[in-house]
């Protein structure tokens, strides 16, 4: 995987991908789902920069299904962040993910995790659990929660800081408890 980790960036200005699989699909197995994203990011126009280990994680919201890889990468595009979205939605469909169940198993999530310092709330009243595709919500509503995703950013941007908190992905996985958010389980 490209990148060199420890890349001091600006306070909030780069684009950060989350990319996760815990099934096989046209592909392959979650490993080679991954890396073939990654190779599509670039020809989709969304050249990473920069890319972490993989990381095997527990699951998270769902915990009944196999463990993920999970991995960050930094991208740049020229795409503003809804029509990154139906871009990345597009690979999740080739890579046959089809939203049937709220965090259940894939074979591939690719979450906007960050776009530059740009900072779109969530919805003011929260979606049942039921449905499938939420609004964009800039920086992610659940970063600070999620250990796998922090654990990579930390890899790959120590620097970074949350444009809300100011946080760096350290002090978020500081806060979070023990075993909470997707714990990883293998690097």
């Amino acid at each position: 995987m490209p990148g060199s980790p420890g890349l001091a960036v600006g306070r909030a200005a780069m684009i950060v991908l989350a990319l996760g699989s815990n099934l096989a699909g046209p592909w392959g197995p979650p490993e080679r789902t991954l890396n073939r994203t990654l190779d599509l990011l670039y020809d989709c126009c969304i050249p990473v920069r920069q890319c972490s280990s993989l990381l095997r994680t527990a699951p998270y919201g769902k915990t009944d299904q196999p463990a993920f890889l999970n991995a960050v990468a930094i991208v740049e595009t020229h795409l503003p962040p809804a029509a990154l979205m139906r871009r990345l939605h597009a690979i999740e469909y080739a890579a046959g993910r089809r939203r049937r169940l709220r965090w259940g198993p894939r074979t591939l999530d690719l979450d906007l995790v960050a776009y530059h310092d740009l900072v779109i709330p969530p919805p003011r009243h929260p979606l049942p659990d039921s449905a499938l595709r939420r609004p964009l919500a800039l920086p992610h509503p659940d970063l600070h929660r999620r250990a796998f995703v922090l654990e990579p950013l930390n890899e790959i941007a120590p620097f970074w800081h949350h444009p809300v908190t100011g946080l760096t992905p350290r002090q978020m996985l500081l806060a979070l408890p023990p075993g909470a958010g997707g714990r990883v389980v293998a690097r």
